[in-house]
Parts: structure tokens; C-alpha cells; sequence
């Protein structure tokens, strides 16, 4: 490792963390679109991200070895779909698929995982996590090659918990042009999804957020036989079928290192709605004070405790230091479907970076969006944005707002030229369908 790599490891921590998401229904959207959004934070810093894409292919095989050992049927055939994989995946994975985090495929059916959630231990004893399950590092690489809507994604996912075995609790979003589902892992087989109401966000830190929801209701998909497990092992005093706490009945409730996330998130979009700081839980979903854009949506994951009562007294704040990469994935109805997806993505901490808009058209990615190891390097994209968060981190108060004004005059530029693009594109598309593509690639 390198004296520049140490310095900003050493500046930067490495003690664990987890990830901060919001998901947004095409009515509370600025623009009718569906938002999925997320920061992955890791436990390390240095674990630069490549973007990637996996064409379509047909498969000829029995079997489906995923990253982490698990085994299932292969498909006949595989979508083709976009990813942010590990730098280093082909060390644990031989198919270089490990760790994929989100993507769009071809079917415009997005999906961002995961964001981390702690089993309760009763839930663990009762229906124990598998090893060799579904976990985070695997889901992206699993759904996004086959599913063709969001809700089939849900399903699909939920057949493979119920089958295999899940190896953690996790929260994740799976999203097409229509709709928007909030889904969560809560023990070995056991899991819910919900779909986000078209005029409402979700707000997600780590803990399983599902409840109040009716289990009955269309809205609603779920592990088979999930109210008479949750009665039979007494994980809830009263299991209420059309007003069920899946968070409580599985996950841990009330901690503050993530209501407090939950709650400023809420206070941010929603600030006509006063509610008391460390509630047990939050409003699963709450409708905006205002449309929500790109730039809100990065305003939350970029957001700190400054301002608010919780200043100086929460632990974590969504913004942190140890953010691999955010990103927010927009479905657009009224585009041309190979336009209808596009992801903004920043590498390091959204704070002090940039979103850059990324057509799903693109399947070359820049040389520095897809190189880069554990050491620092001019050449890597992950690590230009990184180092100059650590850098000015040496004296904060002087270079942070800075580093962040200058981005943030960027990223205004970008939300403009992307406006501007989509009506060139629209036009370009009726008359020329290939050039237009090609455009949005460049």
C-alpha cells in the first residue's frame, strides 16, 4: 500500500458501518419518475468500485454457482444488465460478479441492495440465517439477469429465500417504470415486501422498517404461512394480519443509530410533519412537502444532524466518511424504453463528489470508472474523489465547504444539461433510433 493509500485509510477509519436508502413513488417524483436511491458504506475505504455491464447470454449449464457458494438451477438464459462491482471480485469470485450493489437491465427493472438489518434473536432461533443463503453480496447478480418487472423480482427473490435459505436481514429495492417495492429478508426463510404508494417515499436505515401494513392486501407479498410463523413462535404480543410489525417481529426496533437516520430523512421532506426525535419507529411511508428531484434525493444522503435537535448527540449521520459510492436510479414512463433508465452515480462521499448521469445505453464504461485497487492511483476515478474528502479532511473547516462548493456548482450544471439532453434525445429518437442511442451512450 502505498504512503497516500495509508495516510487516507488511517484519516478515514475502518471500523464497520452500513448503508442509508430512500425510495420514491412516481407521484411524489418532480418528474413522474420512480426513484430508487442508496450510499453503500462499507467497513473499509479503500474498496474501490468498477462500473460494469453483462450482456445477454444464452446459458448452457445445470448449475448456478453464485459468489458466496450458494447453488440454484441455472436459467436458460440471462438479461443483460448494469453493475458496480468490487474491484477485487475475481478474487472471491471467479465470475467477477461478487458484490454488485445495483443496476438496470434491460427490461428497465432496477434494483439497489441491500441495506443491512439486525435479525432480533428470537427470529434466529426460531427460523436460524444459512450460511451459504441469499445475501447481499449476491442478490443484484441473481434478480437482475431474469427478472422483467419489479414485482417479478420480489417473487423471484422471495422463491429463492423460501428454497435456499437467507444468510442475513436485509432491506432492498426493486423498482420498474410503474412502481416502486420495499422488500425485506427477516430470518432464514421468512420475508415481506410492500409496494411504495405512488404519492409517498420510504426512508431506510439499517433496521427492517415494514409495519402497519395488511398482509391481505395487493399491495403486499410475503413469505407463505409468515402470520402463523410470527404466532406459533410468539414474535409479536398480538400478530394482527391487517396491521402486521414485520420490523418488530424480526428486526430490532428503536435503535437510535437508525431511527435517528429515519427520523431526519422524514424532518427533510417532509418538515410539516413534526415528529418527536427516537421514536420506536417511524412511518413506513409519508407523502413529501414538495416534489422530490435527483438533487433532493441527494441533499438527504449527503445530510448530516447539523441544524437539528439530534446535533451532537446522534451517532450516525447518513453522510459518512466511509461511502464507497452512492447512487439514484430514475425510471422515466414518458422516455423511449432503452432511455426510460438512467443512474446518477457519485464514487466516495456524496458530500464532496458528483453525480454523474450514466444512460442505460452506456456499456463502455471510461477507463477511470472501471480501474483501480486497494492503493491509491491518479488513474482511478474512486480514488481522485476519495482522497480529496480525506485530504480535506485535515482541516475541515477550512477545505470541506470548498471541496463541496465546487461540486455542488457541478452537479447543478449536469441536472440542467440532463433536462436539455432528455428533449434531444425524445426528438432525435422518433426520427433516428440509433443515433439517439448512440448519443445517450457518449
Amino acid at each position: 500500500m502505498s504512503l497516500l493509500s495509508a495516510t487516507l485509510l488511517t484519516l478515514l477509519g475502518t471500523s464497520a458501518d452500513a448503508c442509508t436508502g430512500l425510495v420514491v413513488g412516481k407521484g411524489a417524483s418532480a418528474d413522474g419518475s420512480v426513484m430508487i436511491a442508496r450510499n453503500e458504506d462499507f467497513g473499509v475505504n479503500n474498496w474501490n468500485k468498477f462500473l460494469a455491464f453483462r450482456p445477454a447470454q444464452q446459458n448452457e449449464g445445470k448449475t448456478w454457482t453464485l459468489g458466496n457458494g450458494l447453488e440454484v438451477p441455472m436459467p436458460k438464459a440471462f438479461l443483460a444488465y448494469s453493475a458496480i462491482r468490487d474491484w477485487d471480485a475475481t478474487t472471491s469470485d471467479p465470475a467477477g460478479k461478487y458484490y454488485e450493489e445495483r443496476g438496470i437491465n434491460e427490461f428497465n427493472v432496477a434494483l439497489s441492495a441491500t441495506t443491512s438489518a439486525e435479525v432480533n434473536d428470537k427470529a434466529q432461533k426460531a427460523d436460524p440465517l444459512i450460511e451459504k443463503g441469499v445475501i447481499e453480496a449476491i442478490i443484484p447478480t441473481l434478480i437482475l439477469p431474469q427478472a422483467k418487472t419489479a414485482k417479478e423480482g420480489v417473487a423471484l427473490l422471495g422463491h429463492y429465500v423460501e428454497t435456499y435459505g437467507a444468510g442475513e436481514g436485509n432491506s432492498l429495492y426493486l423498482a420498474d417504470v410503474n412502481e416502486a417495492w420495499l422488500m425485506e429478508i427477516g430470518s432464514g426463510h421468512h420475508w415481506i415486501a410492500v409496494r411504495v404508494p405512488d404519492d409517498s417515499y420510504a426512508m431506510v436505515a439499517n433496521g427492517l422498517r415494514i409495519h402497519g401494513v395488511n398482509l391481505d392486501s395487493a399491495d403486499v407479498l410475503h413469505s407463505p404461512k409468515l402470520l402463523e410463523f410470527v404466532r406459533e413462535h410468539k414474535l409479536l404480543d398480538q400478530a394482527d394480519p391487517k396491521d402486521f410489525n414485520f420490523a418488530k417481529a424480526f428486526g430490532v426496533i428503536a435503535d437510535p443509530y437508525n431511527v435517528d437516520r429515519e427520523w431526519l430523512g422524514q424532518q427533510m421532506l417532509t418538515a410539516s410533519h413534526q415528529q418527536a426525535t427516537r421514536q420506536a419507529q417511524y412511518p413506513l411511508f409519508m407523502k413529501p412537502d414538495a416534489p422530490i428531484a435527483v438533487p433532493d434525493v441527494a441533499k438527504v444522503l449527503s445530510a448530516t444532524y447539523e441544524g437539528t435537535p439530534l446535533a451532537g448527540k446522534a451517532e450516525r449521520p447518513i453522510r459518512i466518511d466511509r461511502q464507497l459510492e452512492s447512487h439514484v436510479i430514475q425510471l422515466r414512463k414518458e422516455m423511449p424504453k432503452e432511455l426510460q433508465g438512467i443512474i446518477w452515480q457519485s464514487y466516495g462521499v456524496l458530500a464532496e463528489s458528483v453525480m454523474v448521469p450514466i444512460y442505460s445505453p452506456l456499456e463502455s464504461y471510461p477507463l477511470p470508472y472501471r480501474t483501480g485497487s486497494d492503493s491509491y492511483s491518479d488513474d482511478s476515478a474512486y480514488w481522485q474523489f476519495r482522497s480529496l474528502t480525506a485530504l480535506a479532511n485535515t482541516n475541515p473547516d477550512k477545505y470541506l465547504p470548498l471541496l463541496r462548493s465546487v461540486w455542488s456548482k457541478e452537479s447543478a450544471k449536469l441536472y440542467k444539461e440532463v433536462t436539455m439532453l432528455d428533449k434531444t434525445l425524445k426528438q432525435s429518437y422518433a426520427s433516428d433510433k440509433a443515433t439517439a442511442l448512440g448519443l445517450a451512450a457518449d
